[in-house]
């Protein structure tokens, strides 16, 4: 049988609570399958989580190593889930259903959240999930894992600005402040500033591929539906619309960048060498995960994490043998078809300007810059 060659490939991961385990399933069977050789991985909020555990495992026995260290991540994060006050009831789980807003717990604790802050119901900023990061990663293996660079992104709450920390400044503070949602938890304190989660600013951010890596494909792990049809009616539902669409907002922004500068170069406008030609991939849960609420992304229950590890295997399976020729030849995912046509004006007849800045972030430069402006 004739050894097929790997292709290299940039990873960003999505941040989405116990969604992430979809993620995992994903990088599970990526790394089975073997043939994608990793250059690049960003990471938000629990892409962050998997991106840190996948290199913490590399460090100590390559593909192996990372698989099973995702493994022994997520069954940390079960166990602590059993000791959670939030949790389905005996009806929901009687009848298979993942979402816990039907339970006590969780009811309580979405009403207080609404009445009062994280330093009010919480003033010791007890979190248990910083608790399964500190024991399970090893965060020098990570700062030392060579096979790849790792980019993790916060949100700065004074400046609003997106910060993506590179490799050598990984730390377990900086993991729980890309994955900390200020109505649950306080805000990560960072070189004397303070940070919530990477979401609002970058779910994930690509760009710091196109300054640090060779390779021009990226492959995302969509978590977040762009999409949902049907208005939302209730308080809940459109509160959990919002988060979607706000999470979502920055990767549509540098999708039109990517589609801008993509366009200039294929008419001749810009150099390709000199800007990147980034060909986007994507792996996404929408079908994966469709029916499945809100609430669901903090139900940490063991049977519910391999049950969305066994969707992203599936998911990542299906996207291998579909689109595995495809890598370092053409992209899989039409960014033209993810934008508004108010987005998507221009993006053939657009002549660069003096000014234009989005598009510059697709510029090749000798080294990541990780604070954007």
């Amino acid at each position: 049988m004739t050894k097929v060659k790997s292709k290299t490939i940039n990873i960003a991961l999505q941040g989405g609570g116990s969604h992430g385990a979809f993620t995992w399933g994903v990088l599970d069977r990526i790394l089975e399958d073997g043939r994608l050789a990793i250059e690049g991985i960003s990471g938000t909020s629990a892409g962050a989580m998997n991106a840190v555990a996948l290199a913490d495992g590399w460090s100590h026995n390559g593909a192996e190593g990372a698989r099973a260290k995702l493994h022994e991540f997520w069954r940390a994060v079960g166990r602590t889930g059993q000791f959670s006050p939030v949790q389905r009831t005996p009806w929901d789980r009687f009848f298979g259903n993942w979402s816990v807003e039907h339970g006590l717990g969780y009811n309580l604790f979405e009403q207080f959240s609404r009445l009062f802050s994280p330093y009010e119901f919480n003033p010791f900023n007890l979190n248990p999930l910083r608790d399964v990061v500190e024991k399970e990663i090893d965060f020098k293996r990570v700062r030392a894992c060579s096979q790849f660079k790792l980019f993790v992104s916060a949100t700065n709450v004074e400046s609003g600005r997106l910060r993506v920390f590179s490799q050598s400044e990984l730390n377990a503070d900086v993991v729980m402040a890309s994955a900390c949602l200020p109505y649950i938890f306080q805000a990560v304190e960072i070189d004397g500033e303070p940070y919530w989660d990477g979401g609002y600013g970058g779910n994930p951010a690509l760009y710091p591929f196109f300054y640090s890596s060779e390779s021009e494909d990226v492959l995302l792990v969509q978590i977040n539906p762009i999409e949902r049809r049907g208005t939302p009616k209730t308080a809940r539902e459109i509160t959990d619309r919002i988060d979607e669409i706000t999470f979502n907002a920055a990767l549509l922004r540098e999708f039109r960048s990517i589609a801008f500068v993509n366009s200039l170069i294929k008419a001749g406008r810009l150099e390709h060498g000199e800007y990147r030609n980034i060909r986007m991939h994507r792996i996404d849960a929408d079908e994966a995960l469709e029916g499945l609420s809100s609430s669901s992304k903090i139900n940490a229950e063991w049977a519910f994490l391999e049950y969305l590890r066994d969707l992203g295997r599936a998911a990542a399976g299906d996207w291998l043998e579909d689109n595995f020729d495809a890598v370092g030849e053409h992209a899989t995912l039409d960014l033209t078809g993810e934008l508004t046509p108010e987005m998507s004006v221009g993006l053939k007849s657009h002549k660069p300007g003096k000014r234009v800045s989005d598009f510059l972030l697709q510029r090749k430069k000798p080294s990541v810059v990780t604070r954007r402006a």
